[in-house]
């Protein structure tokens, strides 16, 4: 098999290391492949591929789309670095308002798979960092949320990875609302 799917602190989502092969000419791995994650579980059917690239510093989240347009994603940091959290905001959960987080890197080649029911977020490590991401809905305009990516309730520890720069966000992601703030019904 191609990958490791190894846990995390939520057992829902899951660190997946692929199998690189790699030689003086480069290197060559799988990034995706159906049969071997739904062996692992992972059953969501992916359907849009999405590119970003973020300068040094830049924080995005927390993210997520409500019911009947949820997303699960499989991240992956093509080049540079990232720390990768996701927050699970599923009601009922014996996790709700956990977070859980890794480095995603370029070197690394892990790729963090978060299901539908959390928010997602990511503050740059290098001096750019592009991610290439699946997911499994497409985005709604009418249904993307968010939550405030420094919310003391969830504690994301943000500040081992930011404790030499104050991070850089967008306009919507500087109002977020904190979880408890949260409509019950944009709660998945």
């Amino acid at each position: 098999m191609p990958f490791e799917f190894k846990n995390t602190d939520i057992d829902d989502v899951k660190l997946v290391i692929p199998k690189v092969f790699e030689d003086k000419r480069g290197f060559f791995l799988e990034g995706y492949k159906k049969s071997d994650f739904i062996k692992a579980g992972i059953c969501d059917d992916f359907n849009q591929d999405n590119h970003s690239k973020s300068s040094y510093g830049v924080l995005r989240g927390l993210h997520y789309q409500t019911k009947p347009k949820m997303q699960a994603k499989l991240v992956r940091c093509i080049r540079g670095k990232i720390f990768d959290v996701a927050v699970d905001i599923r009601k009922g959960s014996k996790t709700f308002g956990k977070w859980t987080g890794a480095i995603l890197s370029e070197e690394n080649k892990h790729m963090l798979y978060i299901p539908e029911g959390f928010a997602h977020g990511f503050v740059t490590l290098s001096e750019t960092a592009e991610l290439l991401y699946k997911a499994s809905g497409e985005y709604s305009p009418q249904n993307d949320r968010g939550i405030l990516w420094c919310d003391k309730d969830i504690n994301i520890n943000w500040h081992e990875y930011i404790k030499d720069f104050e991070p850089i966000l967008s306009d919507k992601d500087k109002v977020q609302p904190k979880l408890s703030e949260i409509n019950e019904d944009d709660l998945l």
